[in-house]
């Protein structure tokens, strides 16, 4: 390096703190992060919130555009529980953001967001009140004009949320997953986390032609024949590649079209190499990489709510699935900045 341009480098930086940048876009977000002198909260500091979100209440919900929320609850498990630990364990998570590089945002900072804390759930034994409850409380969210985000819970949540979502018409779904979830009664039981969405069609809530299930293996196929004969678009674990990512994330785009969208997230729709931690883990799925080229390939969707479920803490103490979640979390959050159906406030 030339003693002049080592001299200007001193001259630019030496002094500057982290909060002083000389890229105006960079120095707009960083605005907005630091204070004076470069200082920002510490990560590992204050009360848990899912994303470092500020804390509030449903009962001011109604100043937020995105409201985070917690689902403690696992009753409708086939395998393993324990994901009524993945709130909590994703509240412990730090630095997840706050600036997302892939899509430009802040989304913490450049939007109204809080965590609302979790679904009160009167039961800790009764299935249904459970779900019951989960749709009352995400219609509460709704009906202040918030845009739900949760965080499970066994998959079986969704359906009650999307009994919300879709109240008054269907909405289609980025579906990311290792299963298909369109199952039927096991054991005299049809709301567990297997068959949500074959629930949701059958309520009229979730348009199956405005679906795609994408990262799906494993050996149920055959129980999963509702996803295919309601017109549902899958898309194999199998057949994801580097080079056919593009054209995933172009047929997803064309599935739901312009209209209201939900995006649910399985965690073990990765591969366990990546999430250990989860009630159902299958073996050939997705890296986190794979992940979020797939999230972020979504940027300008008509999103109206969205989960990230299946986190179960005990089975991983590496931390390493909670920690993909609350990152797939983020990149959902992001998503919500750019949606159509993003409250103005």
């Amino acid at each position: 390096m030339a003693d002049a341009k080592l001299q200007a480098l001193r001259e630019k930086f030496g002094n500057a703190d982290g909060g002083t940048l000389f890229t105006p876009k960079y120095q707009k977000i960083a605005d907005k992060i630091f204070s004076e002198g470069g200082k920002r909260p510490a990560p590992y500091s204050g009360i848990p919130t899912l994303l470092d979100a500020p804390q509030s209440s449903i009962d001011d919900a109604s100043t937020l555009q995105v409201a985070l929320y917690g689902m403690p609850m696992d009753l409708g498990v086939t395998n393993r529980n324990g994901s009524r630990f993945g709130p909590r364990a994703l509240r412990s998570i730090e630095r997840v953001g706050p600036y997302n590089d892939a899509l430009e945002t802040a989304p913490l900072h450049e939007m109204f967001v809080a965590d609302i804390g979790d679904v009160p759930f009167s039961s800790r034994f009764d299935l249904g009140q459970s779900h019951k409850e989960i749709e009352d409380y995400v219609a509460q969210i709704i009906a202040t004009g918030a845009i739900p985000m949760g965080v499970g819970g066994d998959h079986s949540v969704t359906h009650p949320i999307l009994r919300s979502v879709g109240k008054y018409r269907p909405v289609g779904m980025i579906h990311i997953d290792a299963h298909c979830d369109t199952g039927g009664s096991y054991e005299n039981e049809k709301f567990h986390h297997g068959g949500p969405f074959r629930n949701a069609v059958l309520d009229g809530v979730l348009d199956p032609e405005r679906t795609i299930q994408i990262g799906i293996r494993g050996a149920a196929g055959y129980i999963w024949e509702f996803s295919e004969m309601s017109g549902m678009t899958v898309i194999e674990a199998k057949d994801i590649t580097d080079g056919y990512l593009p054209e995933i994330i172009n047929k997803a785009r064309q599935v739901v079209g312009d209209g209201p969208t939900y995006f649910s997230f399985d965690i073990d729709s990765l591969d366990p190499a990546y999430a250990p931690g989860t009630g159902t883990p299958e073996v050939g799925g997705l890296t986190p990489r794979e992940a979020l080229r797939l999230i972020r390939g979504m940027k300008g969707l008509n999103f109206v709510g969205g989960d990230v479920v299946e986190v179960a803490p005990a089975y991983d103490p590496s931390t390493n699935t909670a920690q993909n979640g609350a990152q797939m979390l983020f990149e959902i959050l992001s998503l919500m900045q750019f949606s159509p159906s993003l409250p103005k406030k």
